[in-house]
C-alpha cells in the first residue's frame, strides 16, 4: 500500500528530477588552478596581438600597418572597388605608470566644558611614482602601454558616391577605430586613378 503511495505521479517526477540534480552535481568540474590558467592563457594571448601590432614600430609605421590593414578590408567588399586610405592618430602611445598611494583618515571627537561637540575629521592622501633600479639607472614602472587612438579616417573609393558603399565604409571605419562618424570622410576615386 505504501508502496503505491510513492508511485504516484507527481512523487516520480520529483525523484527523477532528484536523479539528475544528483547526477549533475557528480559531474568532473575544472579546478580553479586549470580556470585560472586558461583565463591568464587568454589574456596573454590578447595582449600578444596588441604588441606585435605595437611593439617596436614608429607612429609612421603603425599608422601604415593599420591604413594597409584596412585597405585591405575595403578592397574586399561589393562594390567598394580600388581603394586609398589615410588615417590621423591623436597622439603617440601612452605609458601608464604604477603609482603608490597613500591615505591617512583621523577623526577626533571633542567636548568643551559648556557642553559642546566637535568632531573633526582630517583624509590626507599623497601619490607617488614607483621606479625600478638596476644598478645605478631607475626608471618608471610602466604597467601598460596604451596605443595611439585613431583622430579621423579619410577613405577614396571607386565605388564611393553611392547611399550603400559609403554607409557600409562609414560603419566598418567606426567599428573599427571607435571614431565618430562625422571624422570618416569617404570620397570617390577620380577617374584618373
Amino acid at each position: 500500500m505504501k508502496l503505491k503511495k510513492w508511485l504516484k505521479r507527481d512523487n516520480l517526477i520529483v525523484l527523477v528530477l532528484l536523479g539528475v540534480l544528483l547526477f549533475v552535481i557528480s559531474l568532473p568540474t575544472k579546478s580553479d588552478d586549470s580556470v585560472k590558467k586558461e583565463i591568464s592563457s587568454i589574456q596573454n594571448t590578447d595582449s600578444a596581438v596588441v604588441e606585435t601590432v605595437a611593439l617596436g614600430k614608429s607612429k609612421k609605421d603603425y599608422v601604415q600597418e593599420l591604413e594597409e590593414r584596412l585597405k585591405a578590408t575595403l578592397s574586399d567588399m561589393e562594390g567598394v572597388g580600388k581603394v586609398s586610405v589615410m588615417i590621423t592618430l591623436k597622439a603617440s602611445e601612452e605609458l601608464v605608470l604604477e603609482k603608490d598611494e597613500s591615505v591617512n583618515r583621523s577623526n577626533t571627537s571633542e567636548e568643551d566644558s559648556e557642553g559642546g561637540k566637535r568632531t573633526v575629521s582630517q583624509l590626507e592622501s599623497g601619490e607617488s611614482t614607483v621606479y625600478i633600479s638596476s644598478g645605478s639607472n631607475s626608471e618608471p614602472y610602466v604597467i601598460k602601454t596604451l596605443l595611439p587612438t585613431v583622430e579621423g579616417v579619410v577613405v577614396v573609393a571607386q565605388g564611393a558616391g553611392t547611399g550603400n558603399v559609403n554607409r557600409n565604409i562609414t560603419e566598418i571605419v567606426m567599428a573599427l577605430f571607435g571614431v565618430e562618424a562625422h571624422k570618416v570622410q569617404v570620397v570617390k576615386m577620380g577617374s584618373s586613378r
